[in-house]
C-alpha cells in the first residue's frame, strides 16, 4: 500500500506540472496571437491616432500634400477638368471657407457653374496624373442630401452622397459595392477616406488586369481589393466614360478629381503617396 504522505506529494507535483504546462502553453498562444493580430502589429499598435487611417491622419513619409487649406495650393496643384460638359472659367471658383468644426480652412465644392447638379461642368482635378497610389481625403457634408465624389485617375468614383445607403451611395466604389453607411459620421461632421488604388494593367494595348481599390472609411476597413469593372456615369463623369459605355479604359494615368454637383461639400487634408504595386493587391 502506497504511503499516504508520498501519494499526496506526488499528486501535488503532478498538479504543479500541469499548471506549469498550461501556463507556458497559454503564454505561447497569446504571443502567437499578438504577433498575428493586425491590431497589435507595429503598423497599428505603435502608431498614434494621427498615423492611423481616419480623420486628421497626417501625410505619410514621401507623400505629397494636394490641399492644405490655402488658395495658393489650390491654384498650384489643381485646375478644372475640361470635359465635354465643362462650362466654368479659371481661376477656380471653389471657395476657401472657415472650417465649421475645427480651426483652419476648407474647400467648398459648390461652384456656380455646377448649379442644378451639372456634374462635369466645374469639377477640379490635380494637374499631376497618377497610376498606383495611396490617397487620403477628408470631407464634410453640411446639409442633408449633399453630393460630391472623389475620382481615382479621374475615372473611378468613390461616392459622397448623404442619405443614400444603396450601391450608388455614401462610400461606395460607385455601383460596384454596397454602402458602408453605418460608418458615416453624418452631416456637419468630418469624415475620411483612406484609399490604396492599383491602376488597370495592359499588355499590347489590351486590358489584362482590372483596376483594384481598398478603402478605409473613418478608420474602418470597408472595401478590400475591389475590382472596378468600368467608368460609371457616362462621358460627363470622367476620363473614358464615353468609351464603349465606360468599358473602354485606356492605359493612361489620371489625376485625382473632386466633383462639383451644385452642393456644399467641404474638403480638407488631402494628400497622396505614389506607389508601385507589382502584385494585384491593394489591401492595407
Amino acid at each position: 500500500m502506497m504511503n499516504p504522505v508520498k501519494f499526496s506529494i506526488q499528486k501535488q507535483q503532478l498538479m504543479e506540472s500541469k499548471y506549469l504546462f498550461w501556463l507556458i502553453a497559454g503564454g505561447l498562444i497569446i504571443g502567437f496571437l499578438s504577433a498575428c493580430s493586425p491590431a497589435l502589429n507595429k503598423e497599428t499598435a505603435g502608431a498614434s491616432a494621427k498615423e492611423r487611417p481616419g480623420i486628421n491622419m497626417q501625410p505619410l513619409e514621401g507623400a505629397e500634400v494636394l490641399f492644405d487649406g490655402s488658395r495658393a495650393m489650390l491654384e498650384e496643384k489643381w485646375t478644372y477638368w475640361e470635359g465635354p460638359r465643362f462650362s466654368a472659367e479659371l481661376p477656380i471658383k471653389w471657395q476657401i471657407v472657415e472650417d465649421p468644426v475645427d480651426e483652419g480652412t476648407a474647400l467648398n465644392s459648390n461652384d456656380p457653374a455646377s448649379k442644378g447638379g451639372l456634374y462635369g461642368s466645374a469639377d477640379i482635378v490635380t494637374k499631376k496624373k497618377y497610376r498606383d497610389f495611396r490617397l487620403h481625403v477628408e470631407f464634410l457634408v453640411p446639409n442633408e442630401g449633399g453630393n460630391s465624389g472623389v475620382y481615382l485617375q479621374n475615372r473611378y468614383e468613390i461616392q459622397i452622397l448623404d442619405g443614400d445607403s444603396t450601391k450608388h451611395g455614401m462610400a461606395t466604389v460607385i455601383n460596384e459595392t454596397e454602402s458602408p453607411y453605418a460608418f458615416y459620421n453624418g452631416t456637419g461632421q468630418w469624415n475620411a477616406y483612406d484609399i490604396i488604388f492599383r491602376a488597370a494593367r495592359f499588355e499590347n494595348g489590351k486590358l489584362t488586369e482590372q483596376p483594384l481599390v481598398s478603402l478605409y472609411f473613418n478608420g474602418q476597413k470597408v472595401h478590400q481589393n475591389v475590382p472596378i469593372n468600368k467608368v460609371w456615369g457616362g462621358k460627363f463623369s470622367g476620363l473614358d466614360g464615353g468609351n464603349n459605355k465606360g468599358f473602354g479604359i485606356k492605359d493612361t494615368p489620371g489625376g485625382i478629381k473632386l466633383q462639383a454637383e451644385g452642393h456644399d461639400v467641404l474638403y480638407r487634408n488631402i494628400w497622396i503617396k505614389e506607389l508601385e504595386l507589382d502584385g494585384a493587391d491593394t489591401d492595407f
